[in-house]
């Protein structure tokens, strides 16, 4: 199913205001995140927040629980949780508020079959997606070795970021050091824009390390 869904990722700038150095004509940027309950991962709440841009003051947020059933399995992320997901956006009641993009609190091209969730979620809502990682998916040969914890070093300032090439010699993402943290973010392309774009995009939404569409 993967494999299938994987023929309509789109990896390039579809949008008139991804065209425009500011982000002209976008106004509202989504963030959808699943969390569990601690100590019990069947309970799970899934939420969807909407932003204005550039102002990122919430337009409209909406949670609700959800029963997991679906076990987790490492690479298979999106099969335990993307429905849930493509349901809160789809459930969205108001029209002038829905997300022209989707900030996901996971992994885009940056996955084994390069088909992670903000992949899957794009293709099944056909909206712009852009993962965006806390910790390294270790694919294509790229690991948390001596070099890599170098480089995040080297990220001096928010903003600096450096691209993650695998050994196949494709780019798969950029990590993004996004503020005065220390800890980097993982940026991929998850659906409808191209990586420059994702990145450009999730460092503007940024007050502290996490992007306030998912911090929301």
């Amino acid at each position: 199913e993967q494999a299938q869904l994987k023929g309509g990722v789109i990896e390039e700038d579809t949008e008139e205001w991804q065209k425009d150095s500011s982000f002209t004509g976008l106004e509202r940027v989504g963030g959808v995140d699943l969390s569990y309950i601690k100590g019990d991962d069947t309970s799970a709440c899934a939420s969807l927040v909407v932003l204005s841009y550039p102002a990122l003051e919430v337009l409209y947020e909406d949670c609700r629980m959800v029963a997991v059933s679906a076990p987790y399995v490492a690479g298979f992320l999106a099969f335990r949780e993307v429905s849930f997901l493509v349901e809160a956006v789809q459930l969205q009641e108001e029209p002038r508020l829905k997300p022209q993009v989707l900030l996901v609190d996971g992994n885009g091209l940056l996955h084994p079959r390069g088909f992670g969730v903000a992949c899957h979620l794009g293709v099944l809502t056909d909206l712009p997606c852009i993962g965006v990682a806390k910790n390294l998916l270790q694919v294509d040969g790229l690991v948390r070795d001596e070099l890599h914890r170098e480089q995040i070093r080297s990220l001096q300032r928010g903003g600096d970021t450096f691209p993650l090439t695998g050994t196949s010699g494709r780019v798969l993402g950029m990590v993004l050091r996004s503020c005065n943290s220390s800890k980097p973010l993982y940026i991929s392309v998850g659906h409808r824009v191209s990586l420059e774009t994702a990145v450009r995009l999730v460092k503007s939404c940024c007050r502290y390390r996490i992007p306030e569409p998912i911090r929301q």
